[in-house]
């Protein structure tokens, strides 16, 4: 066999394993065409990856006309990059030849790596989605005869000038290879419900009986883990994280707002991937300090990215971590303290709310909402949500509406109650009267008790 030679190589081993680990994922395409002969290169490149037994039993579609790729966009569901990018390869497999340990799988995802990295080193950017939508829409659409299957999506094409220039953080090696034995740092391992056993070909996202979505049985250092990675599951660009069910509801949460002096203070808890900072930044005077606590790093870093694509990285925000209940913020500091959606997800709650009390001016205000568990949304939860999959934001329970009132009435006065609405989808109606104890949000503002 010959064997390879380094010096016919213009740059260096390093060199060109460096290049490659600077290749980031792409959600933001200018949808510039991509010559055909170029992605057939690309394609075979990639079938240069090892296959299971040698059978090499995938196959790849390469869609560029820009109706299929607006119709790929529409059966996703939630992938825009679809429509913009330049071509979208689907990758599939012959589910006639399928070995244990999804052996041809691991071949197929084997080669679309390789299709990145050849994308990557020809100055294209590229993304790899298993979430495509519904497959028998696909099959459809592309002619896929029903003994192959797809697993997902190769997006390619040129960035567009705005989009995110920043990679996800990896986690510290440290953290994720030992030698000899398994160890592993507490934090990185998420808490499950107690089983026997846990076979992973009877898990998926909809139906996983070991998810434990309780906070209280995370430690703060799991939960701070588990957000700050999994917030990169999307790239901060604008309009990324707008729930559909959350719909126009942020903006009557908001409406709880008073009004601000210049130079008045604001601290917003845990808001992920920053979809409420945004809508908070927007709705604040632009002299007004906002100050963001997040549990990671990681989660802040992608919030300023966030801000920066939405043009509001220039008015006066700060960010700052939290390594528990604790916040690092003197007594009697803010004017307002927000936690929208947020609470559900922590952990010591009573602990939380008498800290935003603490760092509350005397006269200042608390805005919380939380998702309903005494509302059709929460009946919702019960029956579906929670038996699959803890959410990427972390693990989280809804809150009675009364049981919110009851925490929050330890340490603050009531001033108003409000909730928001009916169905379990994406409504913002909202009430005062009798029912706002049975809308999907409930939300409070209240002052700090004498």
């Amino acid at each position: 066999m010959q064997q390879f030679n380094r010096s016919r190589w213009p740059i260096g081993a390093r060199e060109l394993l460096e290049l490659i680990a600077s290749r980031r994922s792409c959600r933001a395409f200018d949808g510039s065409e991509i010559d055909p002969e170029t992605l057939r290169k690309i394609v075979i490149d990639g079938t240069q990856a090892p296959s299971s037994c040698n059978q090499q039993q995938w196959h790849f579609v390469i869609v560029t006309d820009r109706a299929d790729l607006v119709r790929a966009c529409e059966i996703a569901g939630g992938n825009p990059h679809f429509a913009e990018c330049s071509a979208l390869i689907y990758l599939c497999f012959q589910k006639g030849w399928a070995h244990d340990n999804y052996s041809v799988i691991q071949g197929v995802a084997a080669a679309c790596y390789h299709m990145m990295i050849s994308a990557h080193l020809r100055g294209l950017s590229s993304i790899w989605n298993a979430g495509i939508g519904d497959h028998a829409k696909l099959h459809e659409m592309l002619g896929i005869p029903i003994n192959f299957e797809i697993i997902g999506a190769l997006a390619i094409g040129r960035a567009k000038a705005t989009a995110p220039r920043i990679k996800a953080p990896r986690r510290d090696p440290q953290t994720i290879m030992s030698f000899d034995r398994f160890v592993r740092p507490a934090e990185t391992i998420y808490p499950v419900k107690p089983a026997p056993d846990y076979p992973y070909h009877e898990i998926s996202k909809a139906w996983n009986p070991f998810a434990e979505w309780d906070p209280e049985a995370w430690s703060w250092a799991q939960l701070a883990d588990f957000r700050g990675f999994s917030v990169w599951a999307k790239s901060p660009i604008p309009g990324v994280y707008y729930s559909r069910r959350q719909g126009d509801a942020t903006a009557r949460e908001l409406d709880l707002l008073p009004l601000l002096e210049d130079h008045a203070k604001v601290v917003e808890f845990l808001p992920w991937g920053g979809t409420s900072t945004v809508a908070l930044r927007r709705r604040l005077p632009k002299d007004v300090l906002l100050q963001v606590v997040e549990l990671s790093e990681h989660n802040l870093t992608f919030i300023r990215e966030r801000l920066n694509q939405e043009d509001l990285g220039d008015l006066p925000t700060e960010f700052l971590t939290m390594p528990g209940p604790q916040v690092p913020l003197p007594d009697q500091h803010a004017d307002v303290v927000v936690f929208l959606q947020s609470l559900e997800h922590m952990r010591d709650r009573p602990a939380v709310l008498a800290e935003a009390r603490r760092i509350l001016k005397p006269n200042g205000v608390l805005i919380v909402s939380a998702r309903n568990l005494t509302s059709r949304y929460g009946i919702t939860w019960k029956q579906l949500e929670s038996k699959g999959q803890v959410p990427l934001q972390g693990p989280f329970v809804p809150i009675p509406a009364r049981t919110l009132l009851e925490l929050v009435n330890r340490d603050f006065t009531i001033e108003r109650e409000v909730g928001i609405g009916i169905s379990a989808g994406g409504d913002e109606e909202t009430t005062t009267g009798w029912g706002r104890h049975r809308r999907r949000l409930f939300a409070i503002r209240a002052r700090p008790k004498a």
